[in-house]
């Protein structure tokens, strides 16, 4: 490399340089021998020297702009690659700036030169431009070019325009599997996840991103059997997981507390010799840490390469859910002086084990100690965290001063997690006066009634109690009963509260104690 510097590059020789290159400093060095020699007149050089500063990683995007003003009459794949460049910095707004002055020098497009900037209108989210580009992809006759209106469906799809994506999607001449994929993903980010499995249903070729695309869909949801069952059929299908496939249907498991079928899941990772990167990493410990395997879950964390903050912090909440608050601290500790930095997800769960475990001081100390030690903001779910803390502790009046005291106004998980306190320490007259603030925040949620009408039956107020639970039936709100379920031998049973007689196998269960008496 330092050779063929020292000498004076022709054309070909120049190209091989930059293919080679690899620093700033070589980039800068490299330009100016192609200066000295007058190569820069050659297009192609200019272009892969551009193309250098534009997008290598170690490029520059000020010298990128300073070489594209200097080209004269730069064709087509330069005026895409600095619309490229800007799309991706921290300044898009000048992919759109520059697609003008392309307009205004009359320059012919080809389809490489939308989606780029329909990335830009994304980042910015600017519906206007947004259109306008849609208009110039049918005006140049770009309309069939797949390339293009894909692009154009996924700025529609993810910004909230749903239905504008749709009627696009209606119109494409042609389809192919990155339009269906954008339009199920479209529907799952605005919440529409019927219209979507309908969509996906009707799909005849499906690859790992239809498969994960609705798999995700469902655990976000909450729908966690769907998910898993899902994966069934893709097993079928012959499509194999990619990783975040895995990470995504361990977090179904960790959520229905299915243990067998998260092993399952590890097992079919290791047989697949699939790599276990940090990501996938911290599924695994988090999944076992919530199915109750914490010594399993230690061994994934110590077995890890790369120990990522997000390790760290499963293996912290693992411990929070089981009520070992020290543990979780010892863990913090052990972290920072493994030179990690804990995010705000890893003080939701710190703040978590210091609730479970009635650590009220030490809980006080890590609240005030993430904007003063670690600038981290301080969000909902932190106050959340200190009201269940406080709460927890009895410390009830704190826990309301607490509430008054935020920088912004408390939501009714806030007010809920107060509400619980005052039943569990029986403190009425405040339960009552939350429980109102609560309906009336949250007037559609029957569980607010269902803790209100509680608290009145706990101080005598039967008839009040009463009238508060007659208010789910006369707005028409449903009381879902509580849920467990167990996993046996791969099969999930599950058991709600009220409704026993529901459960098929329901008089073998009431039958056992006797059985077992017998045999006694």
């Amino acid at each position: 490399m330092v050779a063929m510097l020292l000498m004076q590059p022709s054309v070909e020789q120049s190209q091989v340089l930059l293919e080679r290159c690899s620093s700033l400093k070589e980039l800068k060095q490299i330009h100016g021998q192609i200066l000295k020699n007058g190569t820069m007149m050659h297009e192609m050089t200019a272009s892969r020297l551009f193309a250098s500063y534009a997008l290598h990683k170690f490029g520059n995007l000020f010298c990128a702009r300073m070489l594209f003003d200097r080209i004269n009459s730069p064709n087509i794949v330069m005026w895409n690659t600095m619309i490229r460049a800007y799309s991706n910095s921290d300044d898009p707004e000048e992919a759109l700036v520059l697609y003008h002055k392309m307009l205004h020098h009359s320059v012919p497009h080809n389809a490489y030169t939308f989606p780029f900037l329909l990335k830009a209108c994304s980042a910015l989210s600017a519906f206007e431009e947004t259109q306008q580009i849609h208009a110039q992809i049918f005006k140049r006759g770009y309309g069939s070019e797949v390339y293009a209106t894909n692009s154009l469906l996924r700025v529609y799809a993810t910004s909230g325009y749903i239905e504008l994506a749709r009627i696009l999607f209606n119109q494409l001449a042609t389809r192919d599997i990155v339009s269906w994929n954008t339009m199920i993903d479209g529907y799952i980010k605005c919440g529409n996840l019927d219209v979507a499995h309908k969509m996906f249903q009707d799909m005849t070729l499906k690859n790992v991103i239809t498969w994960t695309t609705m798999i995700v869909g469902f655990v976000r949801k909450g729908m966690h059997k769907e998910a898993l069952s899902l994966f069934q059929q893709m097993l079928v299908a012959g499509i194999k997981p990619d990783r975040i496939t895995l990470s995504c249907l361990l977090s179904a498991c960790a959520g229905l507390g299915s243990l067998e079928q998260g092993r399952w899941i590890h097992n079919y990772i290791n047989i697949n010799e699939i790599k276990i990167d940090p990501v996938l990493g911290s599924v695994l410990i988090d999944m076992y840490a919530k199915c109750g395997e914490m010594e399993r879950a230690l061994q994934v964390f110590t077995n890890l390469e790369n120990k990522c903050v997000y390790a760290w912090t499963a293996i912290i909440g693992g411990f929070a859910v089981h009520g070992k608050g020290r543990e979780s601290l010892d863990w913090f500790n052990q972290m920072q002086k493994a030179g990690i930095k804990p995010t705000s997800i890893t003080f939701s769960a710190i703040l978590t084990a210091c609730s479970h475990a009635g650590l009220v001081e030490e809980g006080k100390f890590m609240f005030d100690s993430m904007s003063t030690a670690y600038n981290i903001a301080h969000s909902m779910e932190h106050y959340g965290c200190m009201v269940d803390l406080l709460g927890r502790a009895g410390l009830l009046k704190e826990a309301k001063e607490f509430i008054e005291s935020m920088p912004f106004k408390p939501n009714a998980v806030i007010w809920g997690a107060l509400l619980n306190a005052c039943y569990l320490h029986k403190q009425i007259e405040l339960g009552k006066e939350v429980g109102k603030i609560l309906i009336e925040m949250d007037p559609d949620h029957s569980g607010r009634y269902v803790h209100l009408a509680s608290i009145l039956a706990a101080a005598g107020e039967w008839n009040q109690a009463v009238k508060v639970r007659n208010q789910i039936k006369h707005r028409g709100l449903l009381n879902l009963p509580g849920y467990s379920s167990i996993t046996v031998n791969g099969v999930e049973h599950e058991f709600f509260a009220g409704i026993g007689s529901s459960y098929p196998h329901i008089q073998e269960i009431y039958n056992m104690p006797d059985i077992i008496e017998e045999q006694i």
